[in-house]
């Protein structure tokens, strides 16, 4: 039987929960920041060899897209003034961040593995990581080469406005995503992936990709099934408003958002339906066996 209170109240007492747990000290704050950007020079050729580096390496391909006028570029300094609604935010995002900390530390060590954390990066409008230059549009992305995470946070207002799938659940869901692709490369997956997709075409890499990402998705929900054993983190409506962000960041819905029809074989993140019943078998064994999206 659901409870019926009052959701003023509700909300003032599931929000304190999140507010007591642990901050995470794997936070780099590149807000306010400008990326100078320097003329592209090489031709086609140099792009075409580019696009085949970043395959061969497990590059998301979107950052492929911003590295174009990525050449010679430097960074400037600049100040960040954060609404109260940001800092809340960045409080929020730093909790989350520290739990998928515990949880995966916890997995790793019980399997006689160390956790190596990764870095968060916050930044604004661009970015320069180990993997090339990318904007904002592209989204959260992981980078291999220096295990971090980059997150402009605009993208939760995209994620609720645009797609809608509003919440901090949700917003959760996206962090531990991103998390689970670098449990991905310390496990030693994404590279066994690369290796294999050399000898794909397009359309076969494309399916490893997906594989890849949606057994990120799976994990993300493994993290929300031992948080919530360990820790009870999960308010009413937690796991709705991730399954809601998953279904929202689907490629057939993004294509049918952005094209009015889908191409499934340039599918790179699967489908709203796998990635939410991906999501959905994580959360609801908390096994990383459960997760084997190659079987």
């Amino acid at each position: 039987m659901i409870l019926k209170y009052d959701p003023v109240i509700l909300r003032q007492v599931l929000d304190m929960r999140w507010k007591t747990g642990r901050r995470s000290s794997n936070i780099e704050d590149r807000r306010g920041q400008r990326v100078r950007r320097g003329a592209f020079r090489g031709g086609i050729g140099t792009i075409v060899i580019a696009l085949a580096l970043a395959y061969f390496l497990g590059i998301d391909p979107r950052v492929l897209l911003q590295m174009q006028q990525g050449v010679g570029s430097a960074t400037t300094g600049g100040e960040h003034h954060a609404s109260p609604e940001e800092a809340q935010l960045v409080d929020f995002i730093s909790v989350v961040l520290a739990d998928t900390e515990d949880t995966w530390n916890t997995l790793f060590r019980n399997s006689g593995r160390e956790y190596e954390e990764p870095v968060l990066v916050m930044f604004t409008g661009s970015v320069r990581s180990a993997c090339g230059m990318a904007g904002a549009a592209m989204g959260p992305f992981y980078c291999p080469e220096d295990r971090k995470i980059y997150l402009d946070l605009s993208f939760f207002n995209d994620l609720k406005r645009r797609h809608g799938a509003p919440g901090d659940f949700a917003q959760a869901y996206v962090i531990a995503h991103e998390v689970g692709h670098h449990v991905q490369n310390l496990l030693g997956i994404s590279a066994e992936v690369r290796n294999v997709q050399r000898g794909l075409g397009k359309s076969g890499a494309n399916e490893l990709s997906v594989r890849l990402e949606l057994q990120a998705d799976c994990f993300a929900g493994l993290w929300g099934n031992h948080a919530e054993r360990s820790r009870q983190v999960l308010e009413q409506g937690d796991i709705e408003e991730a399954m809601n962000a998953a279904s929202a960041i689907g490629d057939d819905r993004l294509q049918k958002e952005s094209m009015g029809y889908t191409i499934p074989e340039s599918f790179t993140h699967g489908t709203s339906e796998q990635r939410v019943r991906w999501f959905r078998k994580g959360i609801q064994s908390g096994k990383i066996g459960s997760c084997d999206t190659f079987g």
